[in-house]
């Protein structure tokens, strides 16, 4: 009874919820930029985070059991209950909809625009995993639809914050292509694993996108969601402050030391919910956060000069 319990605990993960840390720049770049905190913001944060907790474990539920007769092809994902068998279609159908019914009840009582996005989470699950959608079949569609889950959870922290405006759309923008190459890293990862441990015809055995992927088209996707990336980001951190542009090498050195990782074997890259235990992953991330805090309360003048005007005359002897 208790492994059979923890099985069904198990393909809700529970430990994939630290992907929700992906909520408090959204809370924090609102505070910032000035929206009016509304009132009764502690109890929207809390039914809010746990809100996200439940949709997002209803949509790793219909994931194991959709994805069970591909992960049997997986060198480590056909441990999963669903691989191995021991799920109740019923039983898996009731949890996914007592967990989005949670998420979305939690969810209404923050406020409408919270609902809305909430409503797109699991909608987004839907797309993702369901036929006759099920993107995550389809190359290049498969990454660009699961990384919509970023800018949705970023709606979700500032909405938590107010509910009657939006992020600028170069962060929002920043946010998703950031989450694509996060995606396409972490394919890559996967793909150069499942090659190693089980051969070149492996990969499409187990995700049906791969038969179309290389490691080639998979890093140079990376490539491209970097650049589109980094492009909206430099154009949010000049809009709001100038400043913030001198950060922009730390944040190149994440995006480059990230794809280091998902060029390792076994990378952490491939499981995201680890990533904390990479400790230059976590020195990096603190660094650009200290130099962040930084700029946000220092003003350099020069920077003004450097990034701001269209020239700067300069006297000629």
């Amino acid at each position: 009874m208790n492994s059979t319990l923890q099985a069904y605990v198990s393909i809700a993960r529970p430990s994939h919820w630290v992907k929700h840390i992906f909520i408090v720049p959204g809370i924090v770049v609102a505070v910032i930029l000035g929206v009016n905190v509304e009132h009764g913001f502690l109890l929207r944060l809390a039914a809010g985070f746990a809100s996200a907790c439940c949709i997002a474990s209803a949509n790793y539920v219909i994931n194991e059991w959709l994805d069970s007769d591909y992960d049997r092809h997986h060198p480590l994902k056909c441990r999963r209950p669903g691989a191995e068998g021991i799920l109740s279609p019923r039983l898996v159908i009731l949890e996914y909809l007592l967990l989005a019914a949670a998420g979305l009840g939690l969810a209404f009582t923050v406020n409408k625009l919270f609902f809305a996005a909430s409503c797109a989470f699991v909608l987004s699950g839907i797309f993702y995993n369901v036929k006759p959608f099920r993107t995550k079949d389809l190359p290049y569609a498969d990454v660009i639809t699961e990384s919509i889950n970023n800018p949705i959870r970023l709606l979700l922290g500032w909405w938590m914050v107010s509910g009657t405006t939006i992020p600028p759309a170069s962060f929002m923008g920043t946010y998703w292509l950031g989450g694509a190459f996060l995606m396409s890293a972490k394919r890559l990862s996967e793909y150069r694993f499942i090659v190693g441990e089980s051969g070149p015809d492996a990969p499409g055995k187990y995700r049906e996108s791969f038969k179309r992927y290389t490691e080639i088209s998979l890093l140079m996707s990376c490539f491209v969601y970097a650049v589109l990336a980094s492009f909206l980001l430099a154009v949010f951190l000049i809009k709001y402050r100038t400043e913030l542009i001198l950060s922009f090498p730390i944040f190149t050195l994440l995006f480059a030391y990230y794809l280091y990782m998902a060029m390792q074997p076994a990378s952490a890259a491939q499981r995201p919910e680890k990533l904390y235990q990479d400790k230059y992953l976590l020195i990096i991330s603190a660094a650009l956060i200290l130099v962040l805090l930084f700029l946000m309360f220092v003003d350099i003048p020069i920077a003004q000069t450097l990034f701001q005007c269209r020239f700067t005359e300069i006297a000629v002897p």
